[in-house]
């Protein structure tokens, strides 16, 4: 057995909320103007507000572990739209088109939906508490 193996889940979950936190900050940003930027984005401007809110409710999401694999898997979706449409028309590679951040929520969020939300996940509770009850056996509702 490899020594980080008990310590994977754990990881996962950090990591999680790490790029949950991270996203939802983007999310924030844009919608609120916080964070040093100039001025929040007009209420339903698109693409940006409408970008900033998936930012943050599936930033939200995946940083408490909720609907964890939905969220990410949104939130993915929605920054590879982002490079695709916003960097990539200004070069090939994201350190020439500034679209580095993107391209890392992109994937961060895709390993997070495919490996699941590991420790710390509000997500389990539930899941624990559905394999804790005990089945009654021949009852009809």
């Amino acid at each position: 057995m490899h020594r980080l193996d008990p310590a994977r889940e754990h990881i996962i979950g950090l990591y999680r909320i790490v790029i949950g936190f991270l996203f939802a900050c983007h999310g924030l940003k844009t919608l609120f103007g916080l964070f040093g930027a100039k001025a929040p984005t007009a209420v339903g401007a698109w693409p940006g507000w409408w970008a900033a809110l998936i930012q943050l409710v599936c930033g939200v999401l995946v940083c408490v572990g909720f609907g964890t694999r939905v969220a990410a898997v949104l939130g993915s979706g929605s920054m590879a739209y982002a490079y695709f449409t916003s960097h990539a028309p200004d070069g090939l590679f994201p350190i020439q088109n500034g679209g580095e951040a993107a391209t890392l929520f992109c994937w961060s969020l895709l390993v997070v939906a495919f490996v699941g939300p590991g420790r710390f996940a509000l997500g389990n509770l539930t899941t624990r508490q559905r394999e804790a009850r005990p089945e009654r056996a021949g009852v009809t509702a």
